[in-house]
């Protein structure tokens, strides 16, 4: 079974939370209490156009899944609720 198989749920909302906080620096319990409108690009100043490289590399690395270029876009960006979706298309494609 491979990693994307096994994060589905709450199971991949835990580690997406875990992974922007470490890629952030952000407290642990403040990503914990993203809800789906928590916004993120353009809201989190932690978030700049810097980290946005280094949060979708930790992502391939941790889900196991590979995003192009052309799947980057501001809205999958803007909010939790974007970004997590945009993560199980990944893990379901």
């Amino acid at each position: 079974m491979t990693i994307s198989h096994k994060l589905e749920g709450e199971a991949l909302e835990s580690e997406l939370k875990g992974l922007i906080a470490d890629v952030l620096g952000l407290d642990p319990a403040q990503a914990q209490a993203f809800g789906p409108g928590s916004g993120l690009f353009g809201h989190l100043p932690e978030l700049d156009s810097m980290a946005v490289a280094g949060l979708l590399t930790e992502m391939e690395d941790r889900l196991g899944i590979v995003i192009e270029d052309d799947d980057v876009d501001g809205e999958m960006l803007e909010t939790y609720g974007g970004l997590l979706a945009f993560a199980r298309a990944k893990l379901e494609a």
